[in-house]
């Protein structure tokens, strides 16, 4: 069953968290998101192939797939849109993406002419109209991927962020929110300090998003932080993090 992280009566977003069921199928746990604005819809980051079929009957309760607007994805890992080709089939959906990504994504396809529904996203980010609201692209470049972007959506105050925050966790406890921050830190830390670029690039991105009204931010990978005070020490946390490139040495360019 979907988590509602936000519903207005108009306006509403739905967090999948149990369509991948990591000890049977030994992947990744990863979350699926819904926003539904009257009567238009956008999946974000919707995953493969094994969330295909629950996230398409998990959707219609609150939105028919057959009326789909859009998929936003962060960036083009399989666990974000290797599922692409079923939704092109299945819904009349247009695909945003980072405009690097734009041409690879097809790849994910049978090899139709998708062209006209694969939109590139301009490295500065762009509004993305939902019905009466619109869905901002916000600029997470190498956060972790080359080209990669979070979803902000201003009328839930959310911000869909991607990799960023990832914790590593099973399906059944990552629909919890974090309750105790520093507890949590051992489950994203490995992970951030990995994928992640560098430190540099987390100061770029905590002093533009704080800019931003945001009451939680939402991971693709594990829980999410709830309340400005989570969010705010979530944001800290990464604009003091070294990572990715402040890690390497020449050690880790050795012939093996």
């Amino acid at each position: 069953m979907p988590v509602e992280l936000f519903n207005n009566g108009h306006h509403v977003c739905l967090a999948f968290y149990d369509l991948v069921d990591d000890e049977v199928n030994h992947a990744v746990q990863a979350n699926q998101f819904l926003v539904v604005d009257g009567g238009h819809g956008a999946l974000i980051d919707p995953g493969g192939n094994m969330t295909y079929n629950e996230l398409l009957m998990g959707m219609q309760r609150y939105f028919p797939s057959r009326q789909l607007d859009y998929i936003l994805a962060s960036h083009a890992d399989p666990d974000i849109i290797a599922s692409l080709n079923k939704w092109m089939i299945a819904t009349p959906c247009q695909v945003m993406i980072s405009q690097l990504w734009a041409r690879f994504v097809p790849h994910f396809t049978s090899g139709k002419d998708y062209s006209s529904r694969i939109h590139g996203i301009p490295d500065a980010g762009m509004s993305v109209a939902l019905g009466q609201a619109a869905i901002k692209a916000i600029p997470a470049h190498f956060l972790h991927s080359e080209g990669n972007f979070q979803f902000y959506d201003p009328v839930a105050k959310i911000l869909f962020s991607g990799d960023l925050g990832a914790s590593l966790m099973d399906h059944d406890v990552a629909a919890k929110p974090v309750e105790d921050f520093q507890a949590h830190v051992p489950l994203m830390v490995g992970f951030h300090r990995r994928y992640m670029i560098s430190n540099k690039i987390g100061r770029f991105w905590a002093r533009m998003v704080r800019q931003l009204d945001i009451e939680m931010i939402v991971p693709q990978h594990g829980a999410r932080f709830v309340g400005r005070e989570m969010v705010n020490r979530f944001i800290d946390w990464i604009e003091g993090l070294e990572c990715g490139v402040d890690l390497m040495t020449a050690a880790h360019y050795e012939i093996p």
